[in-house]
């Protein structure tokens, strides 16, 4: 029996011919990442386990993009914690305020990330470089003080799912309606500690922002990883981007998998994930009579170019709706240029938003958007557990860039119908 492209990976880098569902390896890795969160953490367990210095200067990142610029006191030692270890072990991909962006946005951009690498990062979406051909997956804050000490992590190679897709989605859809479908499909752990793999000829017509968006939520359906072919389009994205050569793997075609999924793209729709769990999936245009009191665009999962690209396309020369407060934010400080550059900020200022710097604020419930007891979001955002953007009394609504900018100007969920 052949191998998934996942376990090709992972056989690679534990050095053996083959590897299968179950098996325990220990793999090298190519690179480790923390945040400003998970970081200080990670500082601490080095530190206890007395290790002296990291395995690679240049395959450590630590990326300050949670609460950063620091909004309290607490935070700021945190960033002060990563900032002097960072310093002290001479890391090359450190992020701070100015170079910053949010992590999983900002590593494909720069590339410190490619095909056929083998990440891990203490942050549960490091599952989003599967965009790119790669094997990322999200550890806990010990692991990635192991990681960054030995260059090495322990790995039950995962089983897996094929996702076959075919057509291609209508204008008015993104992979972010994709990824919520097929975890209303499957449930939040319709995938346990399983790698997603997305396959077929429909592949070739989504985006590489709507790949990182399926792969970024694959941990929503319980994934150990989510991970897409490397084709023409993952490599056009990689090429004069990538700091070492993109390694392409491909499945072998009698490869295991659990299950194979058909998706016609062509039959996707506007999809808006229901509290409280994005699991709880209906058609946007079912929800209409849902009035929302906040708009976030933005977040690892959707603050990327076509994103903001989308709310443009929407808010330009229009008004959001009275009552409504829309939070706008960049994913990367390019990306915010860029917006700059293109006109993208007046139009948005214009129609009553706000623009943020580049952070996970909102989503976590940390800072730049926290609701109140009763309020409704509809968010841009990968989670909507109960507290998760704020009161436990609140209510967070999962959608695309297009639902979401179509909702601020209406103040109800409401489905866009591209011109």
């Amino acid at each position: 029996m052949g191998m998934t492209m996942t376990q090709k990976i992972l056989a690679a880098h534990a050095g053996l011919d083959k590897v299968s569902a179950g098996q325990l390896i220990s793999a090298k890795l190519d690179i480790v990442l923390g945040n400003d969160i998970t970081t200080p953490v990670a500082v601490n367990e080095f530190n206890k386990a007395g290790f002296k210095d990291i395995f690679d200067r240049d395959r450590v990142a630590i990326v300050l993009d949670h609460f950063v610029p620091n909004k309290d006191i607490k935070a700021a030692e945190q960033s002060k914690t990563c900032r002097e270890f960072a310093c002290s072990h001479c890391i090359s991909h450190f992020y701070d305020v100015g170079k910053m962006g949010i992590e999983h946005a900002l590593l494909p951009e720069q590339g410190v990330v490619t095909a056929g690498d083998c990440i891990i990062g203490a942050d549960s979406h490091t599952c989003t470089y599967g965009a790119l051909g790669a094997f990322s997956t999200g550890v806990g804050s010990t692991d990635m003080a192991a990681g960054m000490a030995t260059g090495k992590a322990w790995f039950k190679v995962p089983s897996a799912i094929k996702f076959n897709l075919t057509g291609s989605l209508a204008p008015n859809c993104s992979g972010k309606d994709v990824i919520l479908t097929v975890i209303g499909m499957i449930g939040v752990d319709g995938a346990l500690y399983k790698s997603m793999e997305f396959t077929g000829d429909g592949v070739s017509s989504l985006s590489m922002d709507d790949r990182l968006c399926i792969c970024n939520m694959a941990i929503e359906a319980g994934a150990k990883n989510g991970i897409f072919p490397v084709d023409d389009v993952a490599l056009s994205y990689l090429d004069g981007r990538s700091e070492r050569k993109p390694v392409i793997y491909e499945a072998d075609g009698d490869a295991e998998y659990e299950k194979v999924i058909d998706i016609d793209l062509s039959e996707i729709v506007p999809t808006v994930s229901c509290p409280h769990l994005p699991e709880n999936t209906r058609p946007a245009s079912e929800l209409s009579d849902i009035k929302i009191d906040q708009v976030v665009i933005g977040s690892c999962t959707n603050g990327r170019m076509e994103d903001m690209q989308t709310a443009y396309k929407i808010l330009k020369g229009k008004k959001v709706a009275g009552g409504v407060r829309c939070i706008i934010i960049p994913a990367t400080m390019n990306i915010l240029r860029e917006c700059v550059e293109r006109g993208y900020y007046t139009a948005f200022i214009d129609a009553g938003a706000v623009v943020s710097t580049p952070t996970c604020g909102p989503c976590l419930g940390g800072y730049m958007g926290i609701l109140a007891s009763g309020e409704r979001c509809i968010a841009t955002t990968n989670r909507n557990f109960v507290g998760r953007m704020g009161h436990v009394n609140s209510e967070v609504y999962l959608a695309s860039p297009a639902t979401a900018a179509a909702s601020a100007l209406t103040g109800y969920i409401t489905e866009w119908k591209d011109a």
